[in-house]
């Protein structure tokens, strides 16, 4: 009679651990389905507003920009970093979420934004000098980043996109593109840049999550446990073989060296914003940077491999490429 029970109760037990089991992947699954469902639609309208360009472009960076620096600076003020630091005033937090989202709008107006990038940081400066108690080093440090890392290096695509007018000559696709929709003037170096940058880090992202999933067994770095040598090194042959298989679709750049080299530095830029947002993240001691995008998080979680890449991306057509590549 006590074996009976025992058996009972040792069933029991695992019809409630499968029943948890079930639960747990069906959530997993319902989890992957919306953000599949958002990381599609976000793709779309994405490619829309980077097709559009100008004041459409520009609006839309800027306010992913806003929204990014008030994730910014409520990570800045969580209770992970403020253990070891002092976060700056919130009003100070709120004018620089401005001040950011009014970088891209000026780099469209003026092309340069150096010295209002300058000016804004002094008077930044000059209030948390003259706030009441003591300012300290901490809370300039991660001011001047945060208008660095949220405003001033998104401006770079900007630049990339609506700043590189140059037609895209070679193109096929501009040949045969709608006058209702721009005609060939609508496709320009910056236009093509900017969708093989974005790709290629899509790309880049993909193909470093597969890769891990089905070979990852060396960690890359402790800021990001989940990464792993194996998957970055996928994810750099998925971006390398996208930008070279999209500069033989928009015949841009028209060296094979050019777009295998392109493809490298939007690689390297989209891991290094990935594992700096990491870092960040971790020190707050959060999971994501926000809840604004269902099954994705904030925005940063979503743009973080695109900020140092715009920087790298812009440079690269105009220094190195003669011509812009075309």
């Amino acid at each position: 009679m006590p074996n009976r029970y025992l058996e009972e109760v040792h069933k029991g037990h695992e019809l409630s651990v499968n029943e948890d089991a079930v639960a747990e992947n069906q959530e997993k699954a319902s989890q992957l389905k919306k953000r599949i469902v958002f990381g599609l639609g976000i793709g779309l309208s994405i490619g829309i507003v980077v097709l559009a360009g100008g004041w459409v472009f520009t609006t839309v960076v800027a306010a992913a920009v806003f929204v990014g620096a008030r994730e910014y600076f409520e990570l800045v003020r969580s209770r992970g970093i403020t253990a070891g630091m002092t976060p700056p005033p919130r009003y100070v937090s709120r004018v620089c979420s401005v001040i950011c989202a009014l970088m891209p709008l000026l780099t469209l107006y003026r092309g340069q934004i150096d010295v209002s990038v300058a000016s804004a940081a002094f008077l930044v400066a000059m209030a948390l000098h003259l706030q009441r108690g003591n300012p300290r080093f901490a809370q300039l440090s991660s001011t001047m980043f945060g208008l660095f890392y949220c405003g001033y290096l998104p401006c770079f695509w900007v630049k990339l996109r609506c700043g590189l007018a140059a037609p895209a000559l070679n193109t096929g696709i501009g040949a045969s593109w709608p006058i209702l929709f721009g005609g060939q003037a609508q496709w320009t170096v910056g236009l093509v840049a900017t969708l093989i940058s974005f790709s290629s880090i899509i790309a880049a992202d993909t193909y470093a999550f597969m890769g891990g999933k089905a070979f990852g067994r060396t960690p890359l770095t402790s800021v990001s446990p989940k990464k792993t040598w194996e998957g970055t090194i996928a994810g750099l042959c998925g971006c390398i073989a996208t930008t070279v298989v999209l500069s033989k679709i928009f015949c841009w750049p028209k060296s094979l060296l050019s777009a295998i080299a392109f493809g490298i530095l939007n690689f390297f830029g989209s891991v290094f914003g990935d594992l700096t947002e990491s870092m960040i993240k971790r020190d707050a001691g959060v999971k994501d940077s926000g809840s604004l995008i269902p099954g994705h998080g904030g925005i940063l979680d979503r743009v973080d491999s695109y900020i140092f890449t715009g920087a790298l991306a812009y440079s690269f057509v105009k220094t190195f490429l003669p011509l812009y590549g075309v």
